[in-house]
């Protein structure tokens, strides 16, 4: 307090301010005094009082408006149980004193509802259900006689139905069951017409909150739950009239990651669709393509998955509705909602200097953060030649964009943006420097001043270098991919090669490799110790992931060769999860390695593509047809695909010894696939040891299991390409054996 006065109440479980800092507000529970108030706390006059008090009512939510009038929360009755007990909104007037119950006969609240109060303390949104439900408990047999009772004894069984129309898979309800309790559905509190909205219900269950005061975005995955299954994930999109609750859908079957976003004055929809950007006008309820006659695709280039390609998102909206920013694969467009109109504001210089501009440095609250006409805006930019970021400056409706820091040879990262001043907080890295932080002016990086200094560590150490390669790849087109050059580098000398990678790679040209210990190799001890790293960019065509991953990891290996770089009978591979894959299979393909390490591998499509990903419990079906495997097809019409892209089926092939690791409670890859790949290769006598990890996930998450699998990686490595005695692990194996725990 102003005064220096010190407050203090005890059994305090919930408190709030509002917007000026005058008013205080907390939810008070003190079960043993049997006490359970609502205090309101005047800041300036040092003044407070019970708004509300109950020896038998548990306080739950509590909200108070931004203008510190109005303040909202919820009480349940003790005598239930926290998991049945349904809870009643309430809502004080601070100035009147007036109190009101909003309550209808189709909703209640729960322990999970919500209370959020908009800007303009004009309504009260709130999370209601259908009906609290509790937890369902097992018949407990009483006597000898309910031994013997059917109904007692069956309902004790462990079962779960699995129907082939259920919406949802049973591991998906399982692992969303906790998240369905809580589920509540958005219903908006007219303050001043005392009239409670429904807006969300079980057939559209999702209400975007915003502070829009006609309309509201609400989306519906109910029609498409069952598809999910094999095609990915899809909603419906709706107009929610916030004063009537009348739905009206605008999109149907939209992909999941691109759901429209309504402008600050409510008059318009913006959304991507099939390749273009499209405007929605509420007023006259029509669609405008935007983007259709344009000479730049505003779709991902670089989609290579069987689905329709996503765009590359939006910025900001113009405060007053007028227009908005949006993107495609380097320029940052603005466009009118009027006229329907647009242009570059980056003015062409993103595809003409392979620069991805993209907006940052926007203040943000509760809503997305809007732009005014003439206002200057920060860029990032990230060079797609160099791989090195920058900052830029734009300003709204003008054409034009001017460079504000000079280091092109970086990766640059926004740390945070002031509120109340034109500073902001960054970092700068590159492979061979540490991400301090630095402070700097928002349009003008050149007086930054360094606060941190902890790239001293580092200096201490032999690093090694970055540099980025580029070759052609087999369809003719040149390919990106870091190399990372020893510690002990000499021109002309040959040296042992790491190739990891997953996917795209050559962005990480000037990141800074984390000192870490987890599921992959650490860059800097490799190179401190003799070793050149490789990070290929892969790029695959639909239906034969498996093949377009050995082409470009070939062609990548030999332009190291005739680089002089890499030592031909010294290559190494690694790869984890959708790389672990590809590493298996690459194995099977080529004789180029000399050895490789697949950790989490899927080695079998057949068996894979109707298994369960048992940390999200979806089937892994949709990751096949449409998701990361691009296969493109469903197994039974297109089996051959299948087989063709799993290495199980050529493990006769194999020359080069595979290390294989995996967790056994792995959450995202079947560890039974692990085990499939083993017992092939053993069974064919090829050269081949499987790590099994004990109660680690896809990702090994235990310290002494990291630090083993990264001692035996080295290890491993270092005999088949430094030529280093094997370690007994290696040579001999071990034999199973129980440890007891320490007495």
């Amino acid at each position: 307090m102003s005064n220096q006065k010190t407050l203090s109440f005890d059994g305090v479980t919930q408190y709030t301010f509002d917007e000026s800092g005058i008013h205080f507000v907390a939810a008070i529970n003190q079960h043993k005094a049997k006490q359970h108030q609502v205090k309101i706390v005047n800041l300036t006059h040092q003044t407070q009082r019970n708004i509300f008090e109950s020896t038998v009512q548990q306080i739950g939510e509590l909200a108070l408006s931004n203008n510190g009038r109005y303040v909202a929360f919820t009480t349940g009755s003790l005598s239930q149980k926290r998991d049945a007990r349904e809870y009643q909104l309430h809502t004080i007037d601070v100035v009147s004193g007036k109190t009101r119950q909003p309550r209808s006969e189709d909703w209640t609240l729960n322990q999970y509802s919500s209370l959020v109060f908009s800007r303009d303390s004009e309504r009260l949104f709130v999370g209601r259900v259908p009906q609290v439900i509790a937890p369902q408990t097992l018949v407990e047999y009483s006597d000898d006689s309910s031994l013997f009772d059917i109904n007692i004894i069956t309902g004790n069984k462990n079962l779960r139905v699995w129907h082939g129309d259920d919406p949802k898979i049973k591991p998906q309800q399982v692992k969303q069951y906790q998240d369905e309790l809580k589920r509540t559905y958005l219903a908006v509190y007219h303050l001043q017409a005392d009239q409670i909205i429904q807006l969300a219900d079980k057939t559209v269950p999702t209400v975007n909150y915003g502070e829009q005061q006609r309309y509201l975005v609400a989306t519906s995955d109910v029609p498409y739950q069952k598809m999910s299954t094999w095609a990915g994930f899809f909603h419906d999109v709706y107009l929610v009239d916030v004063n009537t609750g009348r739905k009206q859908l605008i999109l149907a079957q939209q992909p999941s990651d691109a759901i429209p976003t309504l402008s600050p004055n409510g008059r318009f929809l913006r959304y991507f669709q099939q390749g273009n950007v499209h405007l929605y006008d509420i007023a006259q309820a029509r669609s405008y393509n935007l983007t259709a006659k344009l000479p730049v695709t505003f779709a991902d280039e670089d989609h290579d998955y069987p689905s329709h390609a996503p765009g590359y998102g939006f910025g900001p909206w113009l405060a007053d509705g007028s227009g908005f920013i949006a993107y495609d694969k380097f320029d940052a467009w603005q466009f009118n909602t009027s006229s329907h109109t647009g242009f570059m504001l980056t003015d062409g210089e993103g595809r003409k200097q392979s620069v991805q501009f993209r907006v940052t440095g926007q203040v943000e609250d509760k809503q997305p953060s809007t732009v005014i006409d003439a206002q200057n805006l920060l860029l990032h930019g990230y060079n797609e030649r160099s791989k090195a970021d920058g900052f830029y400056r734009i300003k709204v409706g003008v054409a034009g964009v001017k460079s504000i820091s000079g280091d092109n040879k970086s990766k640059l990262s926004l740390v945070a943006r002031a509120k109340l001043s034109e500073k902001i907080l960054f970092t700068k890295q590159r492979y061979d420097l540490y991400p301090d932080i630095y402070s700097g002016a928002l349009f003008s990086t050149d007086e930054a001043i360094q606060l941190t200094q902890l790239d001293k560590q580092r200096q201490a150490f032999d690093w090694g270098t970055a540099e980025l390669v580029q070759w052609t790849g087999p369809d003719g087109k040149l390919v990106d991919g870091v190399l990372i050059k020893p510690s002990n580098y000499q021109q002309g000398q040959q040296y042992p090669v790491m190739v990891y990678y997953y996917r795209f790679m050559s962005q990480r040209l000037h990141h800074f490799p984390d000192m870490k210990i987890n599921h992959r190799p650490n860059f800097a001890w490799y190179a401190n110790n003799g070793y050149a790293i490789f990070l290929p960019d892969i790029r695959f065509e639909i239906g034969y992931p498996g093949i377009s991953a050995v082409k470009v990891l070939t062609s990548g290996v030999q332009k190291l060769i005739e680089m002089g770089i890499a030592d031909p009978k010294k290559i190494g591979l690694h790869g984890h999860s959708w790389s672990g894959y590809q590493t298996a299979y690459a194995v099977t393909q080529t004789n180029l390695f000399a050895a490789a390490v697949a950790g989490a591998p899927v080695t079998n499509m057949t068996s894979a593509y109707s298994g369960i990903r048992h940390g999200s419990g979806l089937a892994r079906q949709f990751q096949y047809e449409t998701g990361q495997s691009r296969i493109g097809e469903r197994l039974y019409k297109a089996p051959q695909k299948y087989i063709e892209n799993s290495p199980i089926f050529y493990v006769e092939r194999i020359q080069t010894p595979m290390m294989i690791m995996f967790g056994d409670i792995d959450d995202a890859v079947p560890w039974e696939q692990g085990i499939e790949m083993y017992l092939a290769m053993r069974r064919a006598g090829k050269d081949v040891v499987f790590l099994q990890y004990e109660g680690e996930p896809h990702h090994l998450k235990k310290y002494p299991n990291k630090l083993d699998y990264t001692i035996k990686m080295r290890q491993y490595f270092d005999h088949y390409l430094l030529g280093k005695p094997a370690p007994l692990w290696l040579e001999k194996g071990e034999d199973y054996q129980e440890f007891s725990k320490p007495s």
